[in-house]
């Protein structure tokens, strides 16, 4: 049985902005994504201290 602990915070790519939960807007390029990342903008928009992968983000913007 797996440990009934907190979740881990994980980003998802909402194309149809219909899920619930905390949100952050990127526009739609890598290098909008590139700034957030480096800016640090999208662990403080969405209120997190751990660190995000944005793996699934960069690959949605890429297609």
């Amino acid at each position: 049985m797996p440990d009934a602990g907190p979740e881990e915070p994980r980003v998802v790519v909402d194309e149809r902005k219909a899920l619930p939960g905390r949100g952050a807007w990127v526009h739609p390029t890598t290098a909008c994504l590139d700034l957030a990342v480096r800016r640090r903008a999208v662990p403080r928009a969405l209120r997190v201290t751990a660190p995000l992968d944005l793996t699934r983000v960069r690959e949605s913007l890429e297609r």
